[in-house]
């Protein structure tokens, strides 16, 4: 057996060796992170403790070799994750995200308040960098502990490891914010069921953001004249999907001429809802509109054709060569007014109105070949990869620094993939990638990069806790993971007057906890914590691994 023994134990540097040990750590840690214990379970962090059981037994990895399946892993974690967030990152400054969004920012502040605060009282007892080490892992952000870790690169940093802090302060950056929460329910004695009472009846009130209205058109004005310069003359963004004139069914195109006494179908944003309204005439919500297979119907198309992507609706010319209409389109998970100028991304969910054998031919037209999103835009994926490696290696020179800082491996992949999710259609790049595609990458990448931090810091884990700083540095990290969220719980409630679930989310995405997400969604019985966290998410992964860099660049450099 001396053989098994070698293969995990022997040469460094031995292909099958570095295969073996890192298949094993992933594959294990990956298994152990599935149990859950009161409903909490570490995820794929566990190939993080399972590399530093394996680098504590002895277990060693060629560094070079070790170097590039760290930073590779990191660099598809981040770009995937920047892909998943890019289509909304933006968006989320809108429609009331600016409140959550501050709030979230103001929890990032505190918490690098905190680390620093604790840095300078204790005297720099524990240097900068494991300090950002344990603060990542307070508030379990491991694309942050990447960050730190490729900028320490740059400075030539020679210390312990920080991925020791992050795993000695993880377990409880988990812990401590369901604590959190728990705590935040007693002291403000939430009641749940009210809660939820009262977020029912603003459901019901509150209608979509995407309106359908079936008007009458009283405004004689409009007589003989076309849907496209009646769009024109108000200036707001809608949509006329149908039009009934004198017992015929219509779908409109720009030229189609709108006559007094008509009923058309209206679909628009809920903040022009009022303004299109009196502009064409009066709403009529006992008239009901038709679709058989002899007049109209409707049909839900996916963008699928690499043609149709970046390709505004007006360019497709679908109502002239074909006589239909696109009326709402749903971009993940976001309903948009199908204005003409919208430009449409494969991956997209179009509304087609018309005639059957019209919109069966425009389907064949914008694709609906679902089976076609389940291969990967490859080369896609790599020029932006490369792009994000380039802009991250470009010297940035700041005053008072001794020397230049660069984006590195995670800031630089991270926001060219952003760039590219949410604008890539103009560069005619497909950033599409089915979910499961996304989370495959994603996971893999982050899974070599634990394993690598988890291997090259295990010879010194067990001596650091035992004997060294590891007892201070779980202290340390509690505070920071406490402080900073119970403040912002406090200031959502009593001066924002937000609700337990939306706080729960709230904190959750301005931690990256996903296990928390979890918990407030079971405990809150709705998805307004799903909805506060997908709000938060994309701006504070992004700021959680920049901040981790440049805490390290100007700190220690």
């Amino acid at each position: 057996m001396e053989w098994f023994y070698n293969l995990f134990f022997g040469s460094e540097g031995s292909i099958p060796h570095v295969i073996a040990v890192y298949a094993f750590v992933i594959a294990i840690g990956n298994y152990l992170g599935k149990f859950k214990v009161y409903g909490i379970s570490l995820g794929v962090t566990f190939v993080l403790f399972v590399g530093l059981l394996m680098g504590h037994l002895g277990v060693k990895i060629e560094p070079v070799t070790m170097n590039f399946i760290k930073e590779f892993g990191l660099v598809l974690f981040v770009y995937t994750i920047g892909l998943q967030v890019g289509p909304s990152f933006f968006s989320t400054f809108k429609h009331g995200g600016m409140m959550l969004n501050g709030l979230s920012v103001g929890l990032i502040t505190l918490t690098v308040a905190t680390t620093l605060g604790i840095y300078y009282i204790s005297g720099g007892r524990v240097e900068i960098p494991m300090m950002v080490g344990v603060m990542q892992g307070a508030v379990t952000n491991t694309p942050g502990l990447g960050a730190a870790v490729e900028a320490l690169n740059q400075v030539n940093y020679n210390g312990l490891p920080i991925g020791l802090g992050y795993a000695v302060a993880y377990p409880f950056g988990i812990v401590g914010i369901l604590l959190c929460f728990i705590l935040f329910k007693f002291i403000f004695r939430v009641d749940l069921e009210k809660e939820n009472e009262e977020l029912k009846r603003q459901a019901e009130d509150a209608a979509e953001d995407i309106s359908k209205m079936t008007i009458k058109v009283t405004n004689r004005s409009l007589d003989g004249k076309t849907v496209g310069h009646c769009v024109k003359l108000i200036g707001r963004k809608y949509v006329v999907s149908r039009i009934y004139d004198n017992g015929s069914l219509i779908v409109p195109a720009a030229d189609t001429v709108i006559h007094a006494g008509d009923y058309v179908l209206v679909v628009t944003a809920k903040a022009d809802e009022e303004a299109v309204l009196a502009f064409l005439g009066e709403e009529d919500k006992t008239f009901v509109w038709k679709d058989d297979e002899s007049s109209l119907v409707s049909r839900r198309i996916v963008i699928t054709r690499d043609e149709v992507n970046g390709k505004r609706i007006r360019n497709l010319k679908l109502r002239s060569v074909y006589g239909v209409n696109i009326t709402r389109v749903n971009r993940s998970g976001v309903d948009l007014v199908a204005s003409p100028d919208l430009t449409l991304q494969v991956g997209d969910k179009v509304m087609v109105v018309g005639p059957i054998d019209a919109v069966n031919k425009a389907e064949k037209m914008l694709g609906n070949t679902l089976k076609k999103l389940r291969y990967p835009h490859i080369i896609s994926l790599f020029l932006g990869i490369l792009a994000g490696v380039i802009l991250g290696s470009i010297p940035i020179y700041l005053p008072n620094m001794p020397m230049p800082a660069k984006l590195g491996m995670a800031g630089g992949p991270l926001i060219i993939s952003i760039l590219i999710g949410r604008f890539g259609y103009k560069a005619k790049l497909i950033s599409y990638t089915t979910h499961s595609a996304n989370l495959m990458l994603r996971e893999m990448g982050i899974s070599l990069f634990l394993a690598s931090v988890g291997i090259s810091a295990g010879g010194q884990f067990l001596d650091t806790i035992v004997h060294g700083d590891g007892l201070l540095w779980v202290g340390y990290g509690a505070i920071i993971t406490m402080i900073p969220a119970v403040i912002i719980t406090v200031v959502a409630r009593k001066f924002r007057k937000l609700n337990y679930g939306t706080i729960m989310g709230l904190i959750a995405g301005s931690t990256t906890n996903p296990s928390a997400l979890a918990y407030a969604n079971q405990t809150a019985g709705n998805d307004t914590p799903a909805v506060a966290y997908s709000t938060v998410y994309p701006l504070t992964m992004f700021l959680r691994i920049v901040i981790a860099q440049l805490l390290i660049l100007i700190m220690v450099s």
